[in-house]
Formats: C-alpha cells, sequence, structure tokens
C-alpha cells in the first residue's frame, strides 16, 4: 500500500502543461490522500486548460498515481474561471479514447485498414495503440513487420513499437503457424488481458482490430471497454454489405456510435494501364452507410502496391502516395469525429 509520499513523488514528475514546474508544485494537484484500502484520491485543477490537454493531464495524472500502487484512484476536478471541461471516463488508465475496428465477415481487408489508419493517426501526432484482438488470425505482426516474441516487464504486457505506434498481437505471444482453438470466453478474456495488462503509457486513441462477425469477442468490447466509437470496414459486393449492415446494427444495439463505413477494394488499378475496373462494384458501402444514417469515410481501391507493401510490413499510411493520402483523409474524418 502506497503512501501519501510515494503517491506525491510520483506526480511530481509531471510537468504543468502552462508551466511553472511540476503540478505538485504549482499546486494543479492538491489534496493528495492515501487511503488505508489501498486506493487514492487528490484535485486536479484544470484551470485554463482546453479539453483536449485536460484530457491527456488527467490520463497521466491517473496513470502516475496507480503505477506508484495505488488500487484506484478518484480524482476531482475543478477550475477557478468557470466550469471544468467536460473529460470522458478513461476505462482504461492512461488511454483518452478506444476506436474499434469491425466488419461483419471476414477477407474485407479489415486488418489492413486498421493498421494503415492508426498509422495515419500517429503521422497526425497523436498517440496511437493497436491492439490486434483477432484472437485467432493475428495480421498485426506481418502487416507491421514485427518479429520475434512479445516482452513481459513488471507483470505487464510491452507493446512493440513500429511506425509510430505501439501494438499488441496474439500473434506476438504464440508460436508462428499455431492455431488458437479456444472457446470464445477465453478469447474474450484474452482480449481484454492484453488491453488492461497492456503497458500502453499514455495514449490519444486505442484503435482495436476486431475479429469478423458480431460474437462474444465483439460484444465483451462493447460493454467492458466502452469504445467511443467504431468503424465497419466493407467490401462493395452485396454478400460483404448484409454483414456490414448486421455490424452497424449490434454497435448500435450496445450503444457504441457508428463513426462511419469504409469501403475496402473498391476498384481494382490495373498496373498496366492505370485504369479502375470494379471487380466488387462500387459504391454499396456508400449506399449502406446512407441506410442507417452514418458517414460514408471513403473508399480504398484494390491496389497491387498497397498489397506488397502489407505483405513487407511496409504500412503505406507511413510514406506517400495514393493509398496513403487516402488514409490520411479517412484518419482526419474519425480525429474530428471523435474530438481527439
Amino acid at each position: 500500500m502506497p503512501d501519501r509520499e510515494t503517491l506525491a513523488a510520483a506526480l511530481a514528475r509531471i510537468a504543468d502543461p502552462t508551466g511553472g514546474g511540476d503540478v505538485v508544485a504549482t499546486g494543479r494537484a492538491a489534496g493528495l490522500v492515501a487511503k488505508a484500502d489501498g486506493s487514492a484520491g487528490l484535485v486536479l485543477s484544470l484551470d485554463g486548460l482546453d479539453v483536449r490537454t485536460a484530457e491527456r493531464l488527467h490520463a497521466a495524472v491517473d496513470r502516475a498515481v496507480r503505477a506508484a500502487g495505488a488500487s484506484a484512484v478518484t480524482i476531482a476536478t475543478t477550475a477557478e474561471r468557470g466550469a471544468a471541461p467536460a473529460l470522458r471516463p478513461a476505462v482504461v488508465p492512461g488511454v483518452r479514447t478506444i476506436l474499434a475496428v469491425a466488419s461483419g465477415k471476414g477477407g474485407v481487408g479489415k486488418s489492413t485498414v486498421a493498421v494503415n489508419l492508426a498509422v495515419a493517426l500517429a503521422r497526425q501526432g497523436f498517440a496511437v495503440g493497436l491492439l490486434d484482438a483477432d484472437i485467432y488470425g493475428p495480421s498485426v505482426p506481418t502487416l507491421l513487420g514485427l518479429r520475434g516474441r512479445g516482452q513481459v516487464a513488471d507483470k505487464r504486457l510491452v507493446p512493440a513499437e513500429a511506425f509510430g505506434i505501439r501494438a499488441l498481437s496474439m500473434g506476438m505471444m504464440t508460436d508462428p503457424g499455431k492455431a488458437v482453438i479456444w472457446r470464445g470466453p477465453m478469447a474474450s478474456a484474452a482480449m481484454t488481458q492484453m488491453v488492461e495488462q497492456g503497458d500502453w503509457g499514455l495514449l490519444d486513441i486505442l484503435v482495436v482490430d476486431l475479429p469478423p462477425g458480431t460474437g462474444d469477442i465483439q460484444l465483451t468490447l462493447a460493454q467492458k471497454l466502452k469504445p467511443t466509437g467504431a468503424v465497419i470496414v466493407s467490401t462493395p459486393q452485396d454478400l460483404a454489405l448484409v454483414d456490414a449492415r448486421r455490424a452497424i446494427a449490434m454497435f448500435a444495439e450496445v450503444d457504441v456510435p457508428v463513426v462511419g463505413v469504409i469501403e475496402n477494394m473498391a476498384n481494382f488499378v490495373c498496373p498496366s494501364c492505370g485504369d479502375d475496373i470494379d471487380i466488387f462494384g462500387h459504391g454499396g458501402a456508400r449506399g449502406a452507410a446512407a441506410t442507417a444514417g452514418v458517414a460514408f469515410l471513403g473508399d480504398i481501391p484494390l491496389d497491387l502496391g498497397l498489397r506488397l507493401a502489407s505483405d513487407r510490413g511496409t504500412p503505406p499510411a507511413a510514406g506517400e502516395g495514393r493509398s496513403a493520402t487516402m488514409f490520411r483523409g479517412i484518419a482526419d474524418q474519425v480525429a474530428t469525429a471523435l474530438a481527439l
């Protein structure tokens, strides 16, 4: 059980966003109490801070006190001039926002979209984490070019860092080529453990690449981790759109706002002539989004360069070109919708 001095020392390592020293020295963090049950409480002044800065500071204080040994933290916020900014409650300490990337069926390129969306958000200056929650078919390590097993430090899972993001995947915990044969509750527990026991640091957003469908893992994420929003990925063909509509309906039932729909493999870019060929049709996801009353975030072509780059573990969003521009445009819309 940590004492007050230990907790104060942890807080003293956090700089006051407006300058003048650390949050203890400036009085921004005050009234610190170490309780007999191992929990802690304090008063945090948000005077002069915008919402984004206030949320980041709140997350940093919460994480620091917990890392110092507190079992739980109660933070009362105040502001001297006017009302304190309305902060979103952080379900995972240190993580401001959780975004689910989902699809109704497999094979629509959801993981490729999730990885490139995360990288595009990081290029905009956000602190981004990526959780590969596709327990049975983890592909994030391949898409990010990650090799080797995951690391554990102080009983916490250490995310790998690549292309400006921090990533965790079941593919980092198991032998390559070995099948994960678990029932739904076990897979859901593994996903939750990676979120809650991951040493994510301070994140503006944690992007969660969900498995396809509307099963146990999706419901566990929605009910326990309470994501701020969800993005649905689909191809334009009717077969995929039927399942995409089901995914939209599922998130509506569990009160998770759908940020928008992305149409992947919208057309094929011929490598010889450069013409667009609508192999799977075109515009179906846009129509599904309009019918559901949610935003259409953009379409991504079935591009040979994108596929080759993904197989090499170099996300196109990390570079330049047509695909990078499209992913940046989608990331802009997501950041705006989530008020990052």
